[in-house]
């Protein structure tokens, strides 16, 4: 039996899609070790025999994957090493060596911290009802020792065969030539784009920041912050590429840059890849999250398909994608899942796409994505509140006379006439309340905006 820990120290790092923490504050060797064999037990009573884990590049990574295959080895099963990978990377490798897989990461955030996402096999997600607590409960009570046969653990390489997959599923052999700039951000971005767009002789990358450094010495690995595209933005403009992608620390996110150095939203990729993916199967289920524009769910009914709303977070868009049969799913943070890359997400291969619809049209980016934008945004807007029920009651309150229907799928979406809507949620790890808005024009969202933080903020 391992050492029994505090339920407040558990449930500090243990959130609701993953582990993640301070690392020697939080995460120390032997809590990681102990989560190894925890995370072990669980999927050794589903029957598995092996575990597939990678890791970013933290300074911290090599050391805690070591701890956590100790963990896994000392319950009987065998750890499969993948080494440096992207969180997508260690999906194909879930998905190919059909195990279970632990992927070390804290994504974008700062180099203090590390973490651990966690997959059954086929990449299927570990949530906080799909395992997580079972993991917490053991920590907190200690887990017990395995009396059998230590596991064997082996190396591997799939990064060839993680790009090769990629490639093989968007047909880019008759797309124009491109000039791409990529921020990798210092993360894994550098070490997998070039292995995916090195090989098509139609891509010229311009690299920004492909020196693998988990201290993140240039800007956060964290496109969805306006202010960590500024560097992209100006070397689009400079280089005259055609587009530009920004991923994030553990690469599984892509944000795009048009060819005069403004932002695309990600509602936008997601409306084209549906397009993409309808085109090929029509009559298909799109998943869209509550905050994703309502032009992708216009869109999808326009082309025939089926869209599904969804709750925010990647754990239920994967059940839904694994539930519905979906082909694709798309976040406005830009996570996108593929139903042929077994309903996980992968920012890589959505760039992919929008590489390939770009190369098969003379026009250029912002002409292209233009056809997607029907409708302006607020993007999140988050603000610190002492109790989140009030104020959202509060804003229901204020808008009851002019609400077309209020739901309550994800906090409280609130539709409004002339297509105008907005959605209020509270943030399940800290005291936030965050806001989104949509309308017609930037005006009406501004109106928006203002009318409701005021009262948030009051």
């Amino acid at each position: 039996m391992t050492v029994a820990r505090s339920a407040e120290s558990v449930n500090a790092v243990i959130k609701a899609y993953d582990i993640r923490g301070v690392v020697a504050d939080q995460l120390d060797t032997g809590f990681i070790r102990d989560t190894g064999a925890a995370f072990a037990r669980l999927m050794r009573g589903e029957g598995t025999r092996r575990i597939v884990i990678g890791h970013d590049m933290r300074a911290s990574s090599p050391e805690l994957v070591a701890a956590f295959a100790e963990g896994v080895l000392a319950q009987g099963l065998d750890v499969v090493q993948i080494g440096l990978a992207s969180t997508d990377e260690l999906y194909f490798a879930s998905g190919r060596l059909d195990c279970p897989g632990a992927m070390f990461t804290a994504s974008h955030n700062p180099a203090r911290y590390n973490g651990i996402k966690l997959c059954r096999a086929r990449a299927l997600p570990v949530g906080q009802d799909t395992g997580l607590a079972t993991i917490a409960d053991e920590l907190i009570a200690g887990v017990p020792e395995y009396d059998g046969e230590p596991g064997a653990a082996t190396e591997v390489d799939l990064l060839d065969d993680y790009a090769a997959f990629l490639r093989d599923l968007v047909d880019l052999g008759s797309i124009r030539p491109l000039t791409v700039a990529v921020d990798a951000g210092n993360g894994m971005g550098g070490h997998t784009v070039p292995a995916v767009l090195g090989a098509l002789s139609q891509i010229t990358v311009v690299p920004l920041y492909f020196e693998l450094d988990g201290t993140f010495p240039n800007h956060e690995a964290n496109p969805l912050d306006p202010k960590n595209l500024v560097d992209l933005q100006a070397l689009v403009r400079d280089s005259g590429a055609d587009i530009g992608l920004a991923f994030d620390g553990d690469a599984d996110r892509c944000f795009v840059v048009d060819e005069l150095g403004d932002p695309v939203s990600p509602s936008a990729i997601t409306a084209l890849v549906a397009e993409r993916e309808l085109a090929k199967e029509p009559g298909a289920t799109i998943i869209h999250n509550l905050i994703t524009s309502r032009a992708v769910p216009e869109l999808v009914t326009e082309l025939g398909g089926h869209p599904v709303r969804s709750r925010v977070g990647h754990s239920f868009i994967k059940q839904l994608m694994a539930s519905s049969g979906a082909v694709f799913g798309g976040e406005h943070s830009a996570h996108y899942y593929f139903r042929d890359f077994w309903g996980a997400d992968s920012g890589m291969l959505a760039a992919l796409h929008v590489l390939a619809a770009l190369g098969e049209d003379k026009r250029p980016v912002s002409e292209l994505m233009a056809s997607y934008t029907a409708y302006a945004a607020s993007g999140e807007i988050n603000s610190t509140v002492d109790d989140a029920a009030t104020r959202t009651a509060a804003v229901i309150d204020a808008f009851a006379g002019r609400a077309v229907s209020v739901d309550r799928l994800d906090g409280v979406t609130v539709q409004l006439p002339a297509h105008a809507w907005f959605n209020l949620r509270a943030s399940n790890t800290e005291p936030l309340l965050r806001l989104n808005v949509e309308a017609r024009s930037q005006e009406e969202v501004d109106v928006l905006v203002t009318e409701i933080l005021r009262i948030v903020r009051a």
